[in-house]
């Protein structure tokens, strides 16, 4: 039986989880993988409560939203691709020595579609001694909208995901203020079901593990050329030469992490930015959410990297 496998939104970001289907890695494996996709990313836990849905991927603070949510919650994280914050501060004009604080006072437009992008940059604020809640912005546009009053004059700065901002720093419009990255591991997206999945079907899981781990190794040995034209074709209206300046951005400030375990201070640290938000209350723990053992199991077989060209 195949294993329906949900993305929430299609975003660059998720490169590797397209890398793996593109190539064949979970088939590779033994493993028959249907993707679909969630109505918007706040349904994006319904399918597996319904039994629609086996895995999704998508960012933990979806678990932990489920946990405070639902009683009968038992996500569990595994099989981490994003382990860094690939959102972006694109300015109108360059601003070389940027810090947070200059945010203040500046035409301001933050992510709309989803919430983390902002929690973790309050969170950010905040650690530089600064109140979030005294910054005005705009919440309520889409990035593409930005991107657009940006280009206008209308804004100073924006909050952007790729390919949005490679396409406005890569025509002179825009130029990078902050990369979210460097403040280092922040649980972004992995794989999540529910218990009972992975124990019913952990043949099947770790074979989608390994898949995603032998991709993980492919990706960083390969120019990043070959990596966007293997994601290519889930991204059709994007340019091949944007596509390419976008993931070899990612790549090079470590979006995506090297091997498929989602790290203690990665999550501790979205955990920090979800609390401060007021998005959820307390955060569910460490080891409720997250279930490293396949991804260990992967790493010590030690797989050799994905060969696309088999």
């Amino acid at each position: 039986m195949p294993i329906t496998l949900q993305e929430s939104l299609r975003g660059l970001l998720y490169a590797p989880y397209y890398a793996a289907l593109a190539l064949g890695a979970y088939r590779s494996e033994g493993v028959e993988v249907d993707l679909v996709s969630a109505p918007t990313p706040g349904q994006a836990p319904a399918g597996l409560f319904a039994g629609t849905v086996d895995v999704a991927w998508g960012g933990p603070m979806r678990v932990m939203q489920m946990y405070e949510s639902r009683p009968d919650c038992d996500l569990v994280c595994f099989g981490e691709v994003v382990t860094r914050d690939p959102f972006l501060l694109v300015g109108r004009e360059p601003h070389p020595d940027f810090a947070l604080a200059d945010l203040y006072g500046k035409r301001v437009a933050t992510v709309s579609e989803v919430p983390t992008p902002w929690l973790c940059l309050q969170e950010d604020i905040r650690r530089v001694g600064l109140d979030p809640d005294g910054l005005p912005r705009t919440a309520d546009r889409t990035m593409a909208d930005n991107a657009a009053a940006l280009r206008r004059g209308e804004l100073d700065v924006v909050q952007l995901f790729e390919p949005f901002a490679e396409e406005l720093i890569a025509s002179g419009a825009g130029h990078l203020w902050y990369a979210a990255a460097a403040r280092g591991p922040t649980a972004y997206t992995s794989f999540y079901t529910r218990r009972n999945v992975i124990a019913a079907r952990r043949h099947e899981m770790k074979g989608m593990v390994r898949g995603l781990y032998r991709t993980q190794k492919w990706l960083h040995t390969q120019p990043p050329e070959a990596f966007a034209d293997a994601v290519q074709s889930f991204f059709p209206n994007v340019p091949a030469a944007l596509l390419r300046g976008a993931v070899a951005r990612y790549r090079a400030l470590g979006v995506w992490g090297r091997n498929p375990i989602l790290p203690r201070n990665g999550y501790d640290r979205l955990k920090a930015g979800l609390v401060s938000g007021g998005f959820v209350k307390a955060g569910v723990p460490f080891e409720q959410a997250v279930d490293n053992s396949l991804a260990e199991e992967v790493i010590g077989e030690d797989a050799p990297p994905l060969d696309a060209s088999s």
